[in-house]
């Protein structure tokens, strides 16, 4: 007879064996309260989902409990041998920018909303194709993370949106002991060029402090059309849009005469001068020189904003145009996702929206008009990071006009490294992906004709090079 007794008794052998071949084969069971606190946060389905192969959780984590700060992220483990796969942790920028709305559901996450619909259509290039992929909404004030000290929003800055994001993956390990083991990855693109190398460096600083078992098997980063450093990126978005025929040769003059990008102060000549800079973004998308913009006339996505408050460069930061929105192949995808996540039915099934914050989520935070810190150059964590031998990827869209392969190039080659392997093409099937070039400690890729957002434009090539990064290998150079 098949009685209680006995199926709670074959319940504790065959959680025991899986507990055994866990541990042997390097994973760390999830028990007690994380068993819960995983089974509390799983995403049994969403609103107009697809049927899908892998498991999904999403939800917060406390990263200050006495200010009642609290990080919403959104995982998907790898489509297949979630086991086997690295963990790649993925930010957006902004600062202020949301995650899992630009990265998580326009980019490489594995669902995107479906025009005029409540549905998810499948993305065929999704990135859990490579690895278990977390989304991460940070700082606090931006989507559906939030704080309960309501000062938290004016101290926001480089420092401490570094600091939570720290305590955040601590903590997620925790919940997810099972991944503690696994290679862990950063990546991201925009102003994740700061969120990445800093995040990498508590990581990293921290290792050496911390017992074995609390340390993170931190592996590599790679960061895509990042902002680097003030004065080559912004020389290199004059250069661009120029040798671009996006500006006339008086204005590139203009601007070249009247403007000292190494000096944060900037004059009124300056600000005169790129204000006709910008005058040509208002026509064309900035993110992707070639793509059509938004028409459709109850569109709120050319209004959204991208970058926000007083951040670096200093200079450019004045102009509204410099905090634009990027936008995809279609330019109103951003308007789908946004009325997608505002439904109560969506909220509800992600556990988010909790505390109930008074007011919607939308891709970037109308609340952070303020940003405390941001160093003028990140180029010494680069530096820093290369030196203690973690694997350092940068990547380039080169349609891109905001922080273009011209800003990028000019950054790099302020760091000064030694070339290993000359600048040569890399395919993807028969076609050319784009080029790259490998200095000693740091590989550079470019996308050939993507935008800002490198997955959105070309997913394919953009799966094909998280793949080799994440195994460290060459990219192809013949074509296959």
């Amino acid at each position: 007879m098949y009685t209680t007794r006995t199926s709670s008794f074959l319940l504790i052998i065959s959680v025991a064996i899986v507990s055994s071949c866990v541990v042997v084969s390097g994973q760390l069971p999830p028990t007690g309260q994380a068993l819960l606190e995983q089974n509390a946060d799983r995403v049994l389905g969403l609103p107009g989902q697809p049927p899908v192969s892998f498991s999904q959780y999403a939800g917060y984590v406390t990263v200050n409990e006495s200010h009642g700060r609290a990080l919403f992220y959104w995982f998907f483990e790898a489509a297949k041998s979630p086991k086997k796969k690295p963990l790649l942790l993925w930010l957006n920028g902004g600062p202020g920018c949301s995650s899992i709305g630009f990265g998580g559901l326009e980019e490489l996450g594995p669902f995107v909303v479906q025009k005029g619909e409540s549905k998810l259509l499948l993305n065929k290039e999704a990135w859990n194709k490579a690895a278990n992929l977390l989304f991460l909404e940070s700082p606090v004030g931006v989507g559906f993370s939030y704080t309960n000290t309501s000062t938290d929003i004016k101290q926001l800055g480089d420092k401490i949106t570094a600091q939570d994001s720290y305590t955040f993956i601590r903590k997620w390990f925790k919940r997810f002991p099972q991944y503690k083991t696994h290679e862990f990855y950063i990546a991201g693109e925009s102003y994740a060029g700061h969120y990445v190398p800093q995040l990498a460096e508590l990581i990293y600083d921290n290792n050496k402090n911390i017992s074995e078992q609390d340390r993170i098997n931190f592996k590599g980063i790679m960061i895509g059309n990042a902002l680097l450093d003030d004065e080559t990126d912004q020389t290199g978005m004059i250069d661009y849009a120029w040798d671009h025929a996006v500006i006339s040769d008086r204005v590139y003059h203009d601007v070249k005469t009247k403007c000292n990008f190494s000096d944060p102060k900037s004059s009124t000549d300056c600000d005169i001068a790129l204000g006709e800079y910008f005058q040509v973004y208002k026509l064309i998308d900035m993110y992707s020189l070639y793509a059509p913009t938004c028409v459709d006339v109850n569109s709120s996505s050319t209004q959204r904003t991208h970058m926000h408050g007083n951040v670096s460069p200093i200079i450019f930061s004045k102009h509204k145009e410099w905090h634009s929105k990027p936008t995809g192949y279609d330019p109103c995808q951003s308007d789908y996702t946004e009325s997608y996540l505002n439904k109560p039915n969506v909220q509800a099934a992600l556990h988010a929206n909790t505390t109930k914050i008074p007011y919607p989520w939308t891709h970037c935070s109308d609340a952070i008009t303020f940003w405390n810190d941001a160093p003028a150059s990140i180029l010494p964590i680069i530096r820093k990071l290369v030196a203690g031998s973690i694997r350092v990827w940068v990547y380039s869209g080169d349609t891109d006009g905001r922080i273009p392969v011209t800003a990028t190039r000019l950054s790099l080659r302020k760091l000064g490294f030694k070339t290993i392997e000359e600048w040569s093409p890399w395919y993807s099937k028969n076609q050319v992906g784009g080029w790259t070039i490998r200095y000693d400690g740091l590989k550079f890729v470019t996308i050939r004709g993507a935008g800002h957002q490198v997955p959105t434009f070309k997913p394919k090539e953009a799966l094909e090079l998280v793949r080799h990064f994440l195994s460290n290998q060459k990219l192809p150079s013949v074509p296959f």
